[in-house]
């Protein structure tokens, strides 16, 4: 079973329009409202492929209630933990060339006793766990060593925890040493500090996170692939796209893929490929099920071309 971890979830609507002019009415072509937040999208794309999960998440007012609806009809349990204030809403704009413009709503502030109920609902709920998967910012309220505390406490428990967020949050939990780290590449720059223009320099800002406390990096570079350093070595893996239809939750379809196939080594390397190519020729925020991957398109390295100018440089 994985577990997993969504601070901030929300209520998310995709309106895929053919493209979006600023002070004109648009019509959208195609309308989608999906449970929000990375570790949220995590569940849902270990649910697609069969898998069972459970989701920890704070849930408040109406959009909460309707989460929670809309995960149950996924058949992904749901653990929820009460608070008062609303679960944001989220609106994705989605342009027929695959530009996607996102408004993040900030999200209810948790108060001290909320926050101490979600890390004990963690705690009771990991039992048996094979993963946590710990996913996205962090709400108002919360400092940024929340996620180092749940990583320790992980630990204490007996469990590996897979962590996907950004500047301080991650930075303050890499002294907990966490089992993988998921950064994109902005989010890989931003934690060493430089620009990424290479596959090579995310492979060194790789390094330094794992010399940091990660024991394992998994990271995204956009339409470049996947790379993966560990104990063991390091790996890079590819997967032709055809076109682009969202980008919206493809990371978080990577790491379920990760995780699913055991989170180590160039086999889940290659499943994560698999989910995040699969994911991205989806509508909105679809997550992958088997019949939609295309393995046998997936191609894994350890020949790391470290020379390769990244399509998307990162700063």
């Amino acid at each position: 079973m994985i577990l997993t971890v969504t601070p901030n979830p929300s209520l998310d609507r995709t309106y895929e329009v053919p493209s979006l002019d600023r002070g004109e009415v648009v019509r959208a072509t195609g309308e989608r409202v999906d449970p929000g937040g990375k570790g949220v999208n995590v569940s849902r794309a270990v649910a697609a492929a069969g898998r069972r999960t459970v989701a920890v998440l704070p849930l408040g007012g109406a959009p909460g209630a309707l989460v929670a609806d809309l995960l149950d009809a996924q058949d992904i349990e749901v653990a929820p933990v009460p608070v008062s204030g609303a679960t944001r809403s989220n609106i994705a704009l989605a342009e027929a060339d695959g530009v996607l413009t996102k408004i993040n709503a900030p999200g209810p502030e948790l108060t001290a006793a909320e926050q101490e109920l979600l890390l004990d609902t963690v705690r009771r709920q990991s039992r048996g766990a094979d993963w946590i998967a710990c996913c996205g910012s962090l709400p108002r309220g919360l400092a940024p060593s929340w996620y180092a505390e749940l990583v320790a406490r992980a630990h204490a428990a007996g469990v590996r925890i897979a962590l996907d967020t950004s500047g301080p949050a991650l930075l303050a939990a890499l002294r907990e040493r966490p089992d993988v780290v998921k950064p994109n590449a902005e989010e890989l720059a931003q934690a060493v500090g430089r620009p990424l223009t290479t596959v090579g320099d995310a492979l060194k800002a790789a390094e330094e996170l794992r010399a940091t406390g990660a024991r394992a990096v998994l990271a995204s570079l956009g339409a470049d692939g996947q790379l993966l350093v560990d104990d063991d070595g390091a790996w890079f893996g590819t997967a032709p796209v055809d076109s682009v239809r969202s980008d919206v939750g493809a990371g978080d379809s990577s790491l379920a893929g990760f995780l699913i196939a055991g989170g180590r080594g160039p086999a889940a390397l290659a499943s994560a490929v698999a989910h995040g190519a699969a994911a991205v020729q989806l509508p909105g925020s679809v997550m992958p099920k088997p019949g939609d991957l295309d393995p046998a398109a997936v191609t894994v390295t350890a020949e790391v071309p470290v020379d390769r100018v990244l399509r998307e440089p990162a700063s």
